[in-house]
């Protein structure tokens, strides 16, 4: 489309506008009727520590939500010349799981816990006996129940309990409800009826009846909703709260607000069986799309689902670029001091590709990005290792191939669970992240540690924001009469231009013999963390 077009599209209310509230920044992304970006705004923010609880304070919530969204109209403006009064839809997603919960006055109860709290230990383990379903630390269910074991007195005066896109949807539209796949992170839910698992929230309820708290479980969670679906409207006060310009009329349609993980599935076309995709940053996960369900309790594996309520395998993993990054920015001081600065690309691209020079065996020199702990293998903290031998070929390219290869050691060792032990399928695996933007490095590293062929799609960065927007669209849409897989592959993404490496099977075996290394030096981390105390 052209500028015109654009303004003209945008003047008619035909844009689809999405939010995410990532962790360390809420991204706004503006989208045509054909799913291609138009306009963004962005607004940084930062988790505070506070009484040893990782929060954000609901009120920097709706403050980063309107800067964000008047920054998004600077762009608009800046660009085609004019403001927004009407949009096709709207939605928001935000980090999964955490737990915000009100009373009968909608006043919130205790700070909101993010996903990045591992205080509910206790909880986890007990309801994962007891529903023999692996429920994460992060889970809203755990973060409920080690209130009600740690005796926490706001418990009985909960009336609603939801998630940080939840809150923002709630307080725009006045309905209290999730997308399927976030609602997921909150509960464990039943593919069959679409709705949370009837016999676990039974178990739940019965387990702490003794409490006599004055609700079910059932009257203080959101109302789960399937991709595609009405999930309320923009009314008046929600306007005038996120768009403190007072051009935005009430009335637009909102799409089910969603979780972080359903958004990056999107984004990705990785929403259809047999399809995965992995997200590497800070953090590194995988999420596969199962054909069936898995045979058994596994603490390495989570179990959630697609905006369209199928279930999806997760490997999650703490540790991926922050050892890394760190090295980079060393040798960047260093050319610094020598004289010769380099901006980030040039740095990065330089050490990525001198890493694809290194030994079969990386010179048997081994890394351990591990800055926090990681449960994959059994870790409660980390200390981040550089391991070698008076023996070992200590050169650039080695040293900058193991820590690449460290990136994606614990996600091998989930993933081996998932493929080798349980049997899933997977055809395709789309990668995503500022990892991959060094061509022809991560990709056949991560091709490697997974034996599959990995692709990397030109629009991966735009991310979750755009995710929201592309379910914002598929809504407004829906009277296409498409599934949401069908109107990602006809819709969006057919045609656009999409770079697969299939796996070289020597540099998979190399990998292999890696991490059969890494597991049988795991003991040195081991005792990293038990002397190394500051």
């Amino acid at each position: 489309m052209g500028m015109n077009e654009i303004r003209a599209a945008i003047e008619a209310g035909k844009a689809r506008l999405g939010v995410e509230f990532g962790s360390t920044r809420i991204k706004a992304v503006l989208i045509d009727e054909a799913g291609a970006p138009i306009a963004q705004g962005a607004h940084d923010w930062e988790n505070q520590l506070i009484n040893n609880i990782w929060t954000y304070d609901l009120g920097d919530v709706i403050a980063g939500l309107q800067d964000c969204y008047a920054d998004m109209l600077k762009d608009v403006q800046a660009k085609y010349g004019c403001g927004i009064k009407k949009l096709a839809a709207i939605g928001f997603s935000a980090m999964m799981h955490g737990y915000i919960v009100f009373n009968d006055k909608d006043e919130l109860l205790v700070p909101f816990r993010t996903w990045r709290n591992t205080i509910t230990g206790e909880a986890a383990e007990k309801l994962t006996a007891l529903f023999n379903f692996n429920i994460p630390q992060r889970w809203s269910i755990a973060h409920l129940y080690q209130a009600i074991l740690n005796g926490e007195e706001h418990v009985p005066d909960i009336r609603f309990m939801t998630t940080l896109e939840g809150f923002v949807h709630w307080k725009l539209t006045g309905q209290k409800v999730l997308g399927i796949g976030e609602g997921s992170g909150m509960f464990p839910i039943d593919s069959n009826t679409n709705d949370y698992n009837a016999e676990m929230v039974e178990k739940f309820d019965k387990l702490v009846a003794d409490k006599g708290f004055p609700w079910k479980l059932r009257d203080i969670l959101p109302k789960v909703l399937l991709a595609g679906e009405n999930a309320g409207a923009l009314n008046a006060e929600g306007a005038k709260l996120l768009d403190v310009s007072g051009q935005l009329e009430a009335g637009i349609p909102l799409c089910p607000p969603e979780g972080d993980a359903q958004t990056g599935m999107v984004a990705t076309n990785s929403v259809r069986q047999r399809t995965g995709n992995v997200s590497a940053g800070t953090s590194i996960f995988a999420m596969i799309v199962l054909e069936k369900a898995l045979s058994k309790v596994r603490p390495e594996l989570e179990t959630i689902t697609t905006p369209s309520g199928a279930q999806v395998a997760m490997v999650h993993c703490n540790n991926c670029t922050s050892d890394l990054n760190a090295w980079v920015k060393l040798f960047g001081e260093f050319a610094e001091a020598a004289g010769f600065k380099l901006d980030a690309n040039a740095l990065y691209g330089t050490l990525y590709r001198k890493a694809m020079e290194a030994d079969a065996d990386i010179g048997d020199v081994m890394a351990y990005n591990y800055f926090s702990g990681e449960h994959i293998t059994g870790f409660t903290e980390g200390r981040p290792l550089f391991v070698r031998t008076p023996e070992s070929r200590f050169t650039l390219a080695n040293f900058m191939r193991a820590h690449l290869n460290a990136a994606f050691a614990s996600l091998k060792i989930g993933m081996d669970i998932l493929i080798e032990e349980e049997g899933a399928l997977v055809d395709r695996i789309m990668g995503h992240g500022g990892i991959f933007k060094t061509k022809g490095v991560a990709q056949p590293v991560m091709a490697a540690a997974l034996n599959a062929p990995v692709s990397v799609m030109e629009t991966a960065g735009e991310g979750g924001a755009w995710g929201i927007a592309l379910l914002a669209a598929y809504m407004a849409d829906k009277q296409e009469g498409l599934t949401l897989e069908d109107y990602l592959d006809e819709k969006v993404f057919k045609g656009m231009p999409c770079e697969t490496v299939e796996p070289n099977p020597d540099d998979a075996k190399a990998f292999n013999d890696y991490i059969v290394r890494f597991k049988a030096g795991l003991p040195i981390e081991k005792a990293a963390v038990e002397c190394i105390r500051l």
